[in-house]
């Protein structure tokens, strides 16, 4: 194999962006889930499942499967690929045939195990082929899985106009079989690394160390603090607009027009600060004497932008801005959070479990992929000031960084990385 073919940016970068890129588009879901409820005669909190149960199989298959990922890791991205773009395509088999079970089964379980596989298949790739800035390379490859949208949604929207929902699917999930396939092909260990069977770490050892559970805490409060608030997107900014003198005269057909262009900006510039959260705090996390400095500072700025609002409630113009920052902020964190997590579980419990510890902390998206929507839902719909209904939901988010923010420090005072038993 020719020098040029065996390096780290064809060997590790370029197959963990074709597969990220491919699997993150599960996030392209309110591109069409309207679309499949109408077609379907359901009501859309029914077709929803689909999307929350793709989240839960993701977490789940990847805190199941991690042994697997380590073990062999070409398999895995065969697996991956093969999971799916068999749900992805038999998702739409599902909506011709108006199978409602079939997208559950199709999007939900069989690409969510797809999704889970194949979101472990490049971290530790990367950090064995960039072993001096581990947080730069799983932040690459991380944030590809949060650029799918940006990339897949107009494309989506386009072959749906022009072919069908239904042709849709099935024009991608060739399109993805192709770039999964390429990344299948391409990924391959570092030169010199050998599997050790009796060097790996037992799934139950693992999850008797304190220090685990406190990493997994924090990363579910911050996944299901994450998805409550951009969930609310929508409302949060229009319920601001709608309320501010310079939009309050407007007719409702302009007032509708204005809104929906500022609320198209703000979503954008949202993926803009997702994916550059993604890459910035795992970089900076490489520069830190503690990769758990970087999960204080998310929480930090996250509790701050959540008081900035809270304070600025009454001040329209104020208010305005405050809620960008949070919501812009947020989602830095939230993106930050994901590719920061791999290299803390290395510095606790080493390369050599990193596969098996990311999969099991994984289990934490499953259930924020849960619990974040349902929790603000909640709080919203029992609002006692439905006026401004959102607000509600903010000094709870706020409260539960904070819970966040002191079960990260408690695993900052772990000394050195505790032993795991072997398997």
């Amino acid at each position: 194999m020719s020098r040029i073919a065996d390096n780290r940016w064809t060997r590790a970068i370029a197959p963990a962006l074709l597969i990220h890129v491919s699997i993150g588009t599960v996030y392209c879901w309110s591109v069409f889930k309207q679309l499949i409820a109408d077609r379907m005669h359901v009501p859309a909190g029914t077709i929803e499942w689909g999307f929350s149960l793709a989240i839960f199989f993701l977490g789940m298959s990847a805190a199941f499967l991690g042994p697997m990922v380590e073990k062999d890791i070409k398999k895995s991205a065969l697996v991956s690929m093969i999971c799916f773009v068999v749900g992805f395509a038999g998702t739409g088999l599902s909506i011709a045939l108006n199978f409602l079970p079939g997208v559950f089964i199709c999007y939900g379980a069989i690409m969510g195990v797809g999704l889970g596989i194949g979101y472990l298949v490049p971290v530790k790739n990367l950090m064995l082929w960039f072993s001096n800035n581990k947080g730069l390379a799983t932040g690459i490859a991380v944030a590809g899985f949060g650029l799918a949208k940006a990339i897949a949604s107009p494309v989506m929207e386009y072959l749906i106009a022009s072919v069908g929902l239904v042709a849709m699917f099935y024009i991608l999930a060739a399109v993805y079989a192709v770039m999964m396939f390429a990344g299948f092909l391409l990924i391959k260990r570092p030169q010199g690394y050998v599997y050790h069977p009796e060097a790996q770490v037992s799934r139950r050892s693992i999850m008797k160390k304190p220090v685990f559970w406190g990493i997994w805490l924090a990363f579910y409060i911050n996944i299901t603090c994450g998805l409550a608030l951009i969930s609310q997107e929508k409302d949060i900014l229009h319920d601001v607009l709608s309320q501010m003198p310079k939009y309050a005269s407007l007719s409702v057909d302009k007032l509708s027009l204005a809104i929906a262009g500022i609320i198209g900006t703000v979503l954008a510039v949202d993926a803009v600060f997702n994916t550059l959260g993604r890459i910035g705090f795992s970089t900076l996390s490489d520069h830190l004497k503690r990769r758990e400095t970087v999960y204080l500072i998310i929480f930090a700025v996250s509790i701050a932008v959540c008081l900035l609002q809270i304070g600025t409630h009454s001040i329209d113009r104020a208010l305005l801005w405050a809620v960008l920052a949070m919501l812009f902020l947020v989602n830095a964190g939230y993106g930050g959070g994901f590719s920061t997590l791999p290299v803390l579980l290395d510095q606790h419990f080493g390369i050599t479990a990193v596969s098996t510890t990311h999969g099991l902390a994984l289990s934490a998206w499953a259930i924020a992929g849960l619990s974040g929507n349902q929790l603000a839902s909640f709080v919203v719909s029992h609002a006692s000031d439905q006026t401004h209904r959102y607000s509600a939901l903010i000094p709870i988010l706020a409260l539960l960084y904070a819970v966040a923010a002191v079960s990260i420090w408690l695993v900052s005072r772990v000394k050195k990385r505790e032993p795991v038993a072997a398997a």
